[in-house]
């Protein structure tokens, strides 16, 4: 999870914080050290001053510049920190400027149950400190000082209660992202698994297709050979018997035909050397040299590759699209456009022709043939869908739009 600007400077600021602190402190309270301290205790504030850069050397070594999160670790940290802070107060007030940091790591460091005793312990080193340092050494001071830790007491519920907001607030900001993360994934996942069970569904359709073709042409064509060679040997008439081979070799010639286009189908040889724009950009130019149309290829968004079985099946709908454009719509002018628009492709073909009513169309399947129906039923076996907009005498746009798995 990326952190966001503003909590990168509050890690910041928990990372560098203790120690400018300690150097403020340090800096102003060598200015009354031979006024209030003794040299036992000079010596006894320089060792605990070690202590404590040691202490913030391992944590800041720990934990780096990420944004701190409640632990048992944190709380050691915190609490010998704190009763570091507590010692360097009570032999010099000023040290209670890098107590004050207490107040405001404490709900990323400190688990919830523990926030109030943490802040109190704050709290008393703050009162300490403004009430002229500890311990309290009359009974006025000790007045001053209780009045004092009341006053921080109420702060530091203050900031405990902004600072268990704020940390909450992150939680559940943590959680909800994570959760998108998860369902991202998921989705992947799922979208790959589709895209798997389309292949394999798209497999057996084209095995159907193909014994479908086979029967209808190649099984056929070979039953008229058999009839016409059958008539030949039956025939008297030499020339009757050269009719009959002249068209047992035409259903040859045929059936052979037929055999080669039904090959060329399982898989669309443009795609064995070019990507689906260059498949496109060429099935496009040979249709528009064939045809005599002027038709344009475009690309919008960036490129990227696609898994096999969308480039597939948006080819197939260009070209299935383009034929019927020259079969129906007697155009003068086409256009093809490929858009990459981030999670999905949109194949869109479009021409000038004569159009028609769609409403004729409601209720047929793609069931005896590739036409419209046929470019929808390759669509949604890969999750995408296939729109058309048309009416009589304004033309005909056809779009397709699926999912854009990228290749593996």
């Amino acid at each position: 999870m990326t952190p966001t600007p503003a909590e990168q400077r509050w890690a910041q600021f928990y990372a560098y914080g203790p120690y400018a602190l300690l150097a403020l402190s340090t800096a102003v309270g060598a200015a009354i050290v031979g006024e209030t301290m003794t040299t036992g205790e000079l010596y006894a504030a320089g060792v605990l001053l070690v202590a404590m850069l040691a202490l913030q050397g391992w944590w800041s070594a720990a934990n780096g510049l990420a944004l701190p999160r409640p632990s048992l670790r944190g709380e050691c940290y915190y609490a010998t920190r704190t009763v570091l802070a507590f010692a360097l107060t009570w032999l010099n007030p000023f040290f209670a400027i890098h107590a004050s940091i207490g107040y405001f790591d404490v709900a990323h460091v400190v688990r919830p149950r523990l926030l109030r005793p943490a802040l109190l312990v704050v709290a008393a080193t703050m009162a300490g400190s403004q009430s002229g340092g500890l311990p309290p050494r009359s009974t006025t001071q000790w007045l001053v000082f209780g009045g004092l830790f009341a006053v921080n007491a109420g702060l530091s519920a203050v900031f405990g209660q902004i600072s268990a907001k704020e940390a909450e607030h992150a939680r559940e900001k943590a959680a909800t992202i994570d959760a998108l993360e998860r369902a991202l994934a998921e989705n992947a996942a799922l979208q790959a698994q589709l895209v798997v069970q389309a292949r394999e569904a798209g497999v057996a359709d084209e095995r159907r297709r193909l014994a479908a073709e086979i029967h209808d042409t190649l099984a056929q064509g070979l039953t008229g050979i058999i009839a016409q060679l059958q008539a030949v040997t039956a025939a008297e008439d030499p020339e009757a018997a050269r009719v009959h081979l002249d068209r047992a070799q035409a259903l040859a010639r045929h059936s052979l035909g037929e055999a080669r286009r039904s090959v060329q189908n399982l898989a669309p040889a443009a795609l064995e050397h070019d990507g689906l724009p260059g498949a496109l950009r060429k099935t496009v130019t040979l249709w528009a040299e064939r045809t005599g149309v002027d038709a344009r290829f475009t690309v919008t968004g960036a490129e990227e590759p696609l898994h096999d079985e969308v480039a597939a099946t948006l080819l197939r709908i260009a070209e299935e699209a383009l034929a019927n454009t020259a079969k129906h719509a007697g155009a003068t002018r086409a256009g093809v456009t490929l858009s990459y628009m981030g999670d999905e492709v949109t194949l869109d073909i479009r021409d000038d022709g004569r159009g028609f009513d769609p409403a004729a169309l409601r209720g047929r399947t793609a069931e005896g043939g590739f036409g419209l129906p046929g470019m929808r039923a390759r669509a949604a076996r890969i999750a995408g869908e296939v729109a058309v907009e048309a009416e009589p005498g304004a033309g005909t746009a056809v779009s397709a739009r699926v999912p854009l798995v990228r290749h593996d």
